[in-house]
């Protein structure tokens, strides 16, 4: 138990990033940092492995207006897939 409340207490910070579909999880990266372009780069080649081409099921992408999400040749990178 003092475990427990050891690891409640304590300041790490954890970036969850979850692709969900009506399937379930089809990717989910936890990093103990910020989101960089960079590693978000990384995430979304991992992801396009596991979806498919439209019109399939799991073929549609969508973000918010995170800043990580505006990085140059993002758009490609999905198009090229």
């Amino acid at each position: 138990m003092l475990y427990i409340c050891r690891c409640l207490t304590c300041s790490c910070r954890y970036s969850i990033l979850p692709a969900i579909s009506l399937d379930g999880v089809l990717h989910l990266d936890i990093i103990t940092r910020s989101w960089t372009a960079t590693e978000f780069e990384k995430y979304i080649d991992l992801l396009l492995d596991v979806m498919n081409p439209w019109p399939q099921r799991n073929s549609v992408l969508v973000m918010d207006n995170a800043s990580v999400h505006h990085f140059e040749g993002l758009r490609d990178i999905v198009e090229a897939r």
